[in-house]
């Protein structure tokens, strides 16, 4: 006996190409799942460890996790309605052990996009059960969806602690010598994961010349005030303070090219001496000529100016 539009014989098939998807799905999602595990494992080697990077792609990998744990759910589900198809189709009424099943599915295909057989699924049992029996099932009244279900694929992120420990975990896993940088408080455990400030981002990026810092930014360093050089003569070149001073060779100045900007040299051309070394020339007393009047000034022993005047003149001409 059949009841409105519902097939068993078309449900059957639906549900067992629903639990192939599944099965197909939930293995590439842990192939997939292998190498973010490995992708993680890499950003905690580096130095400075990106921890922001990865606890992000571990959140994403919490996600993929909970999603696979959702669908072996709802293949046990897929598998179970198939089994009793013919139970189905003999009752007006909906079993009261397969409504939690039933609206499970019902629920999970505005939320699974992948397995387009979950579709067709819902229709057949809505034209079995009625319309308001796919609004109690949509709307989880009576507490008539699987609560394990509706948890791995809710959109609310993952608390601080599960990403944490997924880390620590793939840590452990893959040899990696890491600990958080930042240790979580009793009340940010519960919640989810802070949005990142960039504290494991190093200095200078890009280049590499700056020291790789992880925590807060280093910003209370020393600098340093040099004022510039002054230039104290034209021809001494500035030479920094590091560097080792070396003198500088001596330049000697050039000559001159006009001749007569030379001034009179001041030549001293002593006369003959006396005739008679040991007497004055105006007293006829013999004197020491080494010795000097009291008014410091030498004897008058000597030629005479004019003698000296005309002798420079000479050797001018």
């Amino acid at each position: 006996m059949f009841f409105g539009g519902f097939k068993g014989s078309k449900v059957k098939p639906q549900l067992k190409m629903a639990v192939h998807r599944f099965q197909i799905s939930s293995n590439k999602k842990t192939a997939l799942m292998k190498q973010q595990m490995r992708e993680i494992s890499k950003l905690l080697t580096e130095d400075p460890p990106k921890e922001e990077k990865a606890k992000i792609r571990a959140e994403a990998l919490i996600r993929e996790d909970n999603t696979c744990e959702a669908y072996e759910i709802l293949q046990l589900s897929c598998e179970l309605l198939s089994e009793r198809i013919k139970l189905l189709e003999s009752h007006q009424e909906c079993p009261t052990d397969l409504v939690k099943s039933i609206s499970t599915l019902m629920w999970a295909s505005y939320r699974v996009d992948n397995i387009p057989e979950l579709t067709e699924i819902r229709k057949q049992f809505r034209s079995k059960y009625g319309k308001k029996f796919e609004e109690n099932a949509l709307a989880n009244r009576g507490n008539v969806l699987n609560e394990r279900v509706v948890a791995k694929l809710s959109a609310e992120p993952p608390s601080a602690y599960l990403v944490q420990t997924y880390l620590e975990k793939i840590c452990d896993e893959f040899d990696v010598d890491w600990k958080p940088t930042i240790k979580l408080t009793v009340e940010e455990m519960s919640e989810p994961m802070a949005a990142p400030v960039g504290y494991s981002v190093p200095i200078a990026v890009g280049t590499r010349l700056a020291p790789a810092t992880t925590g807060e930014a280093n910003a209370d360093f020393e600098i340093r005030y040099i004022p510039p050089p002054t230039k104290s003569s034209a021809s001494t070149p500035y030479t920094p303070a590091t560097a080792t001073a070396t003198a500088s060779p001596y330049v000697p100045p050039s000559a001159p090219t006009n001749a007569s900007t030379f001034d009179e040299p001041d030549i001293y051309i002593p006369g003959p001496p006396p005739s008679n070394p040991q007497t004055n020339i105006n007293t006829g007393n013999p004197k020491d000529d080494s010795k000097e009047d009291n008014d410091g000034t030498k004897g008058n022993a000597g030629p005479s100016y004019d003698d000296l005047a005309a002798r420079f003149n000479q050797l001018k001409k």
